[in-house]
């Protein structure tokens, strides 16, 4: 198949300030003149942030690591992740369409992408929310027909769930990934035969869709913002340790003496302190914290249930509320590494 850049293209690209750190980390991960080998992460994530993979952002991306821009543009069109056009502003639908999906109706899923997004692929429809293509063997072959939108597989579809998939991510809504037709992950369509006794009974959907579902951001595009930026050995390699001067060797003692057991460090604690709460939203009505960054429906309901129902709230806790709401949540830690704080203090000054 032959990839060509689109004929309409933006002026410039720059990353964002979130996501040129994350590229700068990623860059360290090789040594001196290797650089070239994060091109595949850093174009990728060019292509979260904007929706698609443009020239400026590949000849961008190529400047960070010294390459010609042919050598860029080569690893762009070469792999189909990248997608060379625009698309769908809510989503671009992947339908499988190798041997198992084909037998079992996805000439039927693409139909329904044809009649409601575009006659032809890769174009984005009338309200340039949608696009779609169909795409090689995805793996799921025990849940054909399926599709890949945004992060995740919806599976087990048929024509109408398709629609109204569709019909739900255009109105807003986030869908629950997953099997589409009540099973619980890839158990034979008859029933459970043998291991009877599976995650079911813990979590009312699979691993994969369970996370999906709790985090709430199966097709919001990666933006810099979901985890800290990791990088531990880059201040080992930032500077090499100085070398220790050369010292006379002590002469032996007569015994060894034993060394000394360290005491075990105290852990830190924050002490806990139960913030300001609401019975209920302002007459104004709740805010949508599923805004927040790590916030899906249900940790909403949570923190509905516990009091908050407005950014300015959260954006006033201390260490020590957080600490305390902290210790209430299923997901520890997440407050601090997504900065629900610093988020809400953001979305509270764009309400006033």
């Amino acid at each position: 198949m032959l990839r060509r850049l689109h004929h309409e293209q933006p002026e410039s690209f720059a990353f964002t300030p979130a996501n040129q750190a994350w590229a700068e980390g990623q860059i360290t991960k090789y040594p001196e003149g290797r650089q070239a080998s994060a091109i595949i992460p850093l174009l990728w994530r060019a292509q979260e942030q904007e929706g698609w993979l443009t020239r400026p952002a590949i000849e961008y991306v190529a400047d960070m690591l010294g390459l010609a821009y042919i050598r860029a543009l080569e690893v762009a069109s070469f792999y189909f992740m990248f997608q060379l056009q625009p698309t769908g502003s809510i989503a671009h639908i992947q339908i499988c369409g190798t041997l198992s999906c084909m037998l079992c109706g996805a000439e039927d899923l693409v139909a329904v992408c044809k009649e409601t997004i575009n006659e032809k692929p890769h174009t984005l429809s009338a309200d340039g929310k949608f696009s779609w293509e169909e795409v090689e063997c995805l793996g799921s072959c025990t849940n054909a027909p399926m599709a890949q939108i945004g992060k995740d597989y919806y599976e087990d579809l048929t024509a109408d769930k398709l629609r109204e998939l569709l019909k739900d991510l255009a109105a807003g809504k986030v869908p629950t990934p997953g099997p589409q037709n009540g099973r619980y992950a890839a158990e034979p369509l008859s029933g459970l035969t043998s291991l009877t006794e599976h995650e079911s009974g813990r979590h009312q959907f699979n691993a994969s869709a369970q996370l999906a579902t709790d985090i709430g951001d199966t097709v919001k595009r990666i933006d810099g913002t979901e985890v800290p930026i990791l990088t531990p050995w880059v201040k080992g390699a930032a500077k090499s340790a100085p070398k220790a001067e050369a010292k006379p060797a002590a002469k032996p003692a007569a015994k060894a003496a034993a060394p000394k057991a360290e005491a075990p460090k105290a852990e830190v604690v924050v002490a806990e302190k139960k913030p300001r709460t609401m019975s209920a939203p302002r007459k104004a009505g709740a805010d949508d914290l599923k805004r927040i960054s790590g916030v899906g429906p249900k940790l909403e309901a949570l923190l509905n249930e516990m009091g908050f129902w407005h950014f300015d709230q959260i954006a006033k806790w201390t260490s020590e509320e957080i600490a305390w709401v902290d210790a209430r949540l299923k997901f520890k830690g997440r407050i601090e590494r997504d900065d629900w704080v610093g988020q809400a203090t953001q979305y509270a000054a764009e309400g006033k």
